[in-house]
């Protein structure tokens, strides 16, 4: 997996890469913890083009971070969703929760 995190409008954008899983859980958290912590912004934006598989680990560790962005009055928001992603998605009622835009530049414009 590959994680790479960059600030835009105020706005931690992670873009994501590969599997999202029990093995790469950890690893995940701790790097948006820590830029989150470094940037100090309240709003994320997880592109998840190029995640082509999502566990219950991963969707764990979205929900913890869900609970830490909101619990600072912040928004958290996901684009480009595989639809094999999209469907574990609203299985789990992440959806709920995660507001969902086509492109970046739509999201970062409304944040």
């Amino acid at each position: 997996m590959n994680i790479v995190t960059s600030l835009k409008r105020g706005v931690l954008l992670v873009r994501v890469e590969g599997e999202l899983d029990m093995h790469v859980a950890t690893e995940f958290r701790e790097t948006v913890d820590h830029a989150l912590e470094l940037s100090g912004v309240k709003h994320v934006l997880f592109n998840l083009e190029a995640v082509k598989f999502i566990d219950s680990s991963g969707l764990g560790v979205l929900l913890g971070r869900y609970k830490k962005i909101s619990g600072l009055g912040g928004i958290m928001s996901a684009t480009q969703i595989q639809p094999q992603v999209l469907q574990i998605f609203e299985l789990s009622g992440l959806l709920k929760i995660i507001k969902l835009y086509h492109s970046e530049k739509e999201a970062l414009e409304c944040l």
